[in-house]
């Protein structure tokens, strides 16, 4: 935009400038002392330079929103709403975009006074200079197919939309892996990287051009021969701005978009918004295996979703408990909870262990040493199912006393045994 204002306004006697965030505020303030005609402006950092006393709007005769329907769509309304505020009262609000849906038509209806719409073109209507054409292939063949196209189509240039920035990324590696120069630009990457990397691409230094729809948003680049649609947008007036890149200015441009079966319902949603069908083609040894529906204008179209099993199968499997016939399935009692009482005693207390039957607690008196003979004959093995502790007695003490665990809470008992 203020290259625009430059070279449309360099025989007249206007001064510019232009503000943005991710960079250093200091220069822009010194910019701005000067005052200026023309100031195109972000609206954040309009925001934190009028918080600094750096520009002031008591002057202010027009104030004009390009990308109109994002700036009131994607968080920026509470900002524009802010400078809205501060403005004078008297001035003329000009709103620019290449689509308007009927919410974000009702909204801006709201922030100006008596207003009056002129559409240059239909409504979310592609240039008739973009021809376009979708690719049914399935979803992990995308980057290889693209590849395909890019080296036997020798295309010089080409801007690449994806929906995430993590898929931007991972696309511009696998582009670099097949020898295709290529870079990213998304909101992760820094104001610096993107203006670099946009000036690489418009010097035709850079061949591919990876994007998500915000970064790639107001991108003005002269002869861009294709626009790919790596992944459909899930709004579908994005499609008319991503295809906008080229076939601008009578030139003429290719839009190709790459469609997997689970998209079938945004691009159904694509032509019932732009009234108007895109034509197929397969291209050979990329056949999708999960077939692509056909579309209609009349009516939507929705992809087919796994079904959810239903709660009969779901009981009927094989890892339910009611049907669990594993060898290693615990066994449970009768009453439905736990595994069988019995089957497994208990140790590490005295007097804890229960017999298989469940009868009475043994008594631990067989195993302990008989007093007064043989004197401190070590203690008979304790028999399975009892206390480890039965028969335990201190080393070195002959009293003729109760016999203790060794282990445990063995103070308890200190001091009362009798010296011989």
């Amino acid at each position: 935009m203020g290259e625009s204002v430059a070279t449309y306004g360099k025989h007249m006697s206007l001064s510019s400038a232009v503000v943005f965030g991710g960079v250093k505020i200091n220069p822009q303030m010194m910019k701005l002392r000067r005052g200026v005609d023309i100031l195109v402006a972000t609206p954040g950092r309009l925001m934190d330079l009028y918080s600094q006393n750096a520009v002031r709007f008591s002057n202010l005769e027009i104030l004009v929103l390009d990308e109109a329907d994002r700036m009131l769509d994607m968080g920026f309304i509470h900002d524009i709403t802010k400078i809205i505020a501060l403005l004078p009262r008297r001035r003329q609000n000009l709103m620019f975009s290449a689509t308007f849906s009927d919410a974000i038509r009702k909204l801006a209806k709201g922030l100006v006074k008596n207003p009056i719409e002129i559409s240059v073109t239909p409504r979310n209507a592609a240039a008739p200079t973009v021809s376009q054409w979708a690719c049914p292939v399935d979803k992990k063949q995308k980057a290889p197919l693209l590849t395909k196209l890019i080296k036997e189509g020798s295309w010089s240039q080409a801007l690449v939309f994806t929906k995430t920035k993590h898929g931007a990324n991972k696309l511009t590696k696998h582009l670099e892996a097949q020898g295709i120069v290529a870079t990213a630009i998304h909101g992760n990457k820094s104001q610096g990287a993107r203006t670099k990397a946009l000036a690489g691409f418009k010097a035709g230094e850079i061949r591919i051009l990876v994007a998500t729809d915000i970064a790639a948003r107001g991108l003005d680049i002269e002869q861009l021969p294709y626009v790919v649609n790596f992944d459909l947008p899930n709004v579908s007036e994005d499609y008319v701005h991503r295809i906008g890149r080229t076939g601008r200015a009578g030139a003429t441009g290719e839009a190709i978009s790459l469609v997997s079966a689970d998209e079938v319902d945004l691009l159904s949603d694509i032509e019932r918004l732009t009234q108007k069908l895109i034509p197929r083609k397969e291209i050979e040894g990329f056949e999708p295996e999960q077939t692509v529906k056909e579309t209609t204008l009349n009516r939507p179209v929705r992809a087919n979703k796994p079904r959810k099993p239903l709660a009969s199968q779901t009981n009927a499997s094989d890892n339910s408990r009611h049907n669990n016939n594993s060898s290693n399935a615990k066994r449970r009692s009768a009453y439905g909870q736990g595994p069988t009482p019995g089957n497994k005693l208990k140790r590490g207390g005295q007097n804890q262990s229960q017999s298989a039957g469940g009868n009475k607690d043994r008594t631990n008196s067989d195993n302990r040493r008989s007093e007064g003979a043989g004197g401190d004959r070590p203690s008979r093995p304790a028999s399975k199912g009892t206390s480890p502790y039965a028969g335990a007695r201190k080393p070195g003490s002959n009293s003729p006393g109760r016999n203790r665990p060794s282990g445990g809470n063995s103070n308890r008992g200190s001091g009362r045994g009798h010296a011989n």
